[in-house]
């Protein structure tokens, strides 16, 4: 199984370790670690390594490359200043004064202490939208560099001692975000190139596109316009690219603007695309889960309804050509997971479905952890799944042909972002803390 995770890592340019997780989703963003042996009972106490405070709540996903986390930071309080002046006559006086901080910054966390090794800016301008904040992006690293993205359109690129090696403002470049709720898609890395996705039309006429961008220098390798007749706001997508590997193919897959799309990775051409992710043509299915590939096929969520399957491997419109199966019983915003022979589907109400990942038959339905709204995306690990509340309660439950929950553990705080995995512990960051819980040191195959 290890070996097969890292090879994976590899083709996709990324070559990480199996106790690694450079990017939202993992190695291979989808959502599956190797790790054996971990933690199957927490609280803010119990089997808690360290725990650091965070600023304020995210979205982001705990990035780990060996020692190094990296996390994208979002300042959502007030900050006393003192402001100089002078008075009548020369005199040199000054005053604290409150402001609203809106800073916005990478942190580099020692993975061994939970210590702050570096923080670096990433601009102003942050803002809340409902839960959303501008730190949502995850950052991607390939071991040497890491990259990170604010929703305010800043994409910055760094070393792992903290130096800066370029930087962009995406928005100044080619236009202003035109999204309801913010931008929130994550960069994706390939061999020498960053993949962004500007999926955008409720608060703007501007076309939606994609970006590839040399991750050494920064520059613009090219920039596609991705047309879609979406309506209203279902032109605004969240999800993150996905690259796809099958033979000796590697494509970009885009979800959002009522389709899903395959590109060149050289060029941005498109190769394919399926529609009817939006079967009524609604004016309010923005999409939020990600695409997932697992085994050959191609799991595509929309709002709920439907979700579809593709084979890989299509050209042109592969709506009907390449159509696997679907279903009405997809999620919104938590994307799912596959081990290859099962799907798992999580609602945002904490309802849970298993589904047989090649036929789509129903292997078991509508089981309920426990009650709340689930933003976090599943994880699947040593035969279990973790899913995470937004009240900060994981359960983890046994993956496989038979629905049964092994725990339930509380962090007691508001939790958006999606557990991580990397060498036997697993981290979960809160509103209040980033927490590394159980013992580290990967004992899988």
């Amino acid at each position: 199984m290890s070996f097969i995770i890292v090879l994976v890592a590899l083709l996709s340019g990324i070559s990480a370790t199996a106790a690694d997780w450079p990017q939202w989703r993992g190695p291979n963003q989808n959502g599956r670690s190797p790790d054996k042996n971990l933690p199957l009972r927490w609280s803010p106490t119990e089997n808690v390594i360290w725990k650091l405070k965070m600023k304020a709540w995210s979205g982001s996903t705990p990035i780990i490359w060996g020692d190094y986390i990296f996390l994208n930071m979002a300042n959502a309080g007030e900050r006393v200043v003192r402001v100089r002046g002078r008075q009548k006559g020369g005199q040199s006086h000054s005053s604290l004064v409150t402001e609203k901080d809106t800073s916005l910054a990478l942190w580099c966390v020692d993975r061994n202490t939970g210590e702050i090794r570096w923080a670096r800016g990433m601009g102003d301008g942050n803002r809340q939208l409902r839960k959303q904040n501008m730190s949502s992006p995850s950052p991607v690293t390939d071991g040497n560099h890491v990259w990170a993205m604010t929703g305010t359109g800043i994409l910055k690129g760094f070393d792992f001692s903290g130096n800066e090696i370029w930087s962009r403002d995406i928005q100044q470049d080619y236009g202003a975000f035109g999204l309801n709720w913010g931008y929130a898609s994550s960069p994706a890395l390939y061999q020498d190139s960053l993949y962004l996705q500007v999926l955008h039309g409720m608060k703007t006429d501007d076309p939606s596109y994609i970006l590839a961008i040399e991750k050494n220098t920064g520059r613009t390798l090219w920039r596609v316009e991705r047309p879609t007749d979406a309506l209203g706001e279902s032109p605004d997508s969240y999800t993150t690219p996905l690259i796809l590997n099958y033979g000796d193919n590697t494509e970009l897959v885009i979800s959002g603007g009522d389709y899903v799309t395959g590109h060149d990775l050289r060029t941005g051409e498109e190769l394919w695309r399926a529609g009817n992710l939006n079967p009524n043509k609604a004016s309010h299915y923005r999409i939020v889960a990600s695409p997932l590939v697992s085994e050959g096929l191609i799991y595509v969520p929309s709002r709920k309804n439907p979700l579809q399957v593709f084979k890989v491997g299509g050209r042109g419109d592969i709506t009907e050509s390449h159509l696997v199966w679907s279903t009405t019983k997809g999620p919104d915003v938590p994307t799912p997971v596959s081990d290859g022979k099962y799907l798992y589907v999580l609602g945002d109400r904490g309802v849970m479905s298993c589904l047989d990942a090649r036929t789509g038959t129903q292997i078991w339905a509508e089981k309920r952890v426990k009650p709340g709204i689930y933003s976090a995306s599943p994880i699947l690990a040593d035969g279990k799944l973790y899913v995470t509340s937004e009240d900060g309660t994981t359960t983890v439950i046994k993956s496989g042909p038979k629905f049964e929950i092994l725990a339930e553990n509380d962090l007691e705080s508001y939790t958006l972002s999606t557990p991580a995995i990397s060498d036997g512990q697993i981290f979960i960051r809160t509103e209040d803390h980033l927490y590394c819980i159980g013992k580290r040191g990967f004992t899988g195959d």
